[in-house]
């Protein structure tokens, strides 16, 4: 496992030359966040060794190094899943080599049923803490004392001051920004009325089928943490209506231009 981080690491530097500190996983539907990105570089995944390739549609399968918010980022336009029939340690293997390449903070946007009251479609919720759900963790197996600790807190797992600052930039500009609870689900069935009840009792303010194991190992890696998710339909008891994958993409186009903008301001200020 070391041998093929390090070597994907490796084959990326000698692309890229100088890797910036800031990664960008963007979820379905949000990949246009990638036209705000400037002086562009792009290598699809298939050409990059060890990378898994994503097979959802809204993912189109690129890492893309740039500019935005006037600092050098780099951004996985398209992720990998656990319902595509990836083990966790591959659905997290860019977390790794983002480790290995020095990221530091790790930014991530998905799109989610929500089970708050308060929630419309379209609106952005930034993650404050998360439920994890999946039936595998990535952490399970044998633990490199290279990559962490074998057991990492999980007190903080979405940065205090990073979420601090998306709020004050939301409300400096009008944005309206909902924030809670994500509860990450294996997929890749949308929710039942009862299971959207059940996540909504047991502390969940919205669902999805990504983020959690990537959150996981980039604490493990002792990255800091910023998530969004889009609330692309909702999963409240009289409210809830057929959903499709095309409805949940339409919604996240929608929301994307603000949460993208918050997105620029938050890595703007970022020392």
């Amino acid at each position: 496992m070391l041998e093929k981080i390090y070597e994907t690491a490796s084959f990326i530097k000698n692309v890229v030359g100088t890797v910036p500190n800031i990664a960008i996983i963007l979820g379905t539907g949000l990949g246009e966040l990638v036209h705000e990105i400037s002086d562009k570089k792009e290598i699809p995944y298939e050409k990059i060794p060890n990378f898994p390739l994503s097979t959802v549609e809204g993912h189109s399968g690129k890492l893309i190094f740039g500019e935005l918010g006037g600092k050098p980022v780099l951004a996985m336009q398209g992720r990998f899943h656990y319902y595509e029939g990836y083990t966790m340690q591959e659905v997290t293997f860019p977390i790794r080599v983002f480790q290995a390449l020095g990221i530091q903070y790790l930014f991530v946007s998905n799109a989610a049923g929500g089970m708050n009251g308060s929630f419309d479609i379209g609106d952005i919720m930034l993650i404050d803490d998360h439920i994890n759900l999946f039936p595998e963790h990535p952490l399970r197996g044998k633990n490199y004392k290279e990559l962490g600790t074998r057991f990492p807190d999980m007190s903080e797992a979405y940065n205090k001051e990073l979420r601090l600052m998306a709020m004050n930039i939301a409300k400096e500009n009008n944005i309206k920004l909902q924030h809670g609870v994500y509860i990450g689900t294996q997929g890749p069935t949308f929710e039942t009325p009862a299971e959207y009840n059940w996540f909504k009792i047991i502390g969940g303010d919205a669902v999805g089928m990504s983020t959690v194991p990537e959150v996981i190992v980039a604490n493990h890696a002792k990255m800091k943490v910023l998530a969004f998710s889009i609330i692309t339909d909702i999963g409240i008891i009289g409210k809830i209506v057929e959903v499709t994958h095309q409805d949940v993409q339409e919604a996240a186009k929608i929301a994307q231009p603000k949460m993208a903008y918050i997105m620029q301001e938050v890595i703007k200020r970022l020392n």
